[in-house]
């Protein structure tokens, strides 16, 4: 069992919600995570949905924001929020800019300097984290879903498609679709892994639809008045994708809803019934 270090803990909808840190052997530093635990979790082991979320935010923000505890609650999964990124590693720059480094991991593995040696978001939650998890938490490790907001809802769709065999559903609201044509994923990318583009595509999620694909369909909200539409996210570049190779989407826009965990909070049910009727819950 991996140890962990329970830091606060509350009751909610007859569950428990956890705050947790550990010494991450990826990431080579604390990592802090949340874990909410629904009723059901003290009689058997359950589903595990994982949450990313977006730039600046932390393992506590979708916790406290979206209302997901009482859906957790009535279908019985058990969720998981992690950082967004290792904190504290003394890597040069991490904390000179909101939308690099700390705060701002992109779920991608670092493969250059000074980047490298602490920034390995994708295999922390795609290995590292699940194995956490599953080893101190009712869990059934064959039952694991993802989603997430912005820069997580990128992350959580390329860790689905890269690994269709873990994960057996992925939804998003807002997500980065292509990083690779969008500032905020040009400038993480450069720095994060170099200037070879072709390395780039193993995180874009256009590029992989068009590659792999998923075994279902991907569930997608997207705000019309999102304020990071038209420069940032570039739903319709993922959405023609997804057409080019007949991958399965229900992509929704949200008339007049933002960026906002407003947003978030007002779509959450129909994402973790998504999921519940994945797990077969529903």
């Amino acid at each position: 069992m991996t140890d962990i270090n329970l830091i606060a803990e509350y009751k909610s909808f007859d569950g428990k919600l956890g705050f947790y840190s550990h010494v991450s052997n990826l990431c080579k530093c604390e990592m802090r995570f949340s874990v909410y635990q629904p009723p059901q979790a003290t009689q058997k082991p359950l589903p595990v949905l994982y949450f990313l979320s977006g730039l600046t935010c932390r393992e506590d923000v979708f916790m406290i924001k979206a209302g997901a505890q009482y859906w957790a609650a009535k279908y019985g999964i058990i969720i998981v929020a992690p950082d967004t990124s290792p904190r504290l590693t003394g890597t040069p720059g991490e904390n000179d800019e909101w939308d690099i480094g700390t705060g701002a991991g992109f779920y991608v593995d670092a493969t250059a300097e000074p980047w490298k040696s602490h920034y390995q978001m994708y295999s922390y939650i795609v290995q590292e984290l699940p194995t956490v998890i599953n080893s101190n938490f009712p869990t059934q490790p064959d039952q694991q879903s993802i989603f997430g907001h912005s820069m997580g809802g990128h992350g959580a769709l390329i860790c689905a498609m890269r690994n269709p065999d873990i994960y057996k559903s992925v939804s998003a609201f807002a997500p980065i679709v292509t990083p690779m044509n969008c500032a905020w994923g040009k400038k993480a990318f450069s720095l994060y892994l170099g200037n070879n583009q072709e390395t780039w595509r193993d995180y874009d999620a256009c590029e992989l639809v068009q590659k792999v694909g998923y075994h279902s369909s991907i569930l997608i909200d997207q705000g019309t008045a999102d304020e990071f539409l038209n420069h940032q996210l570039l739903p319709e570049e993922f959405i023609n994708a997804c057409a080019k190779v007949n991958q399965p989407l229900n992509f929704r826009y949200q008339p007049g809803y933002d960026h906002s965990y407003y947003f978030i909070a007002t779509f959450v049910a129909d994402h973790i019934r998504h999921h519940a009727i994945a797990f077969g819950l529903e």
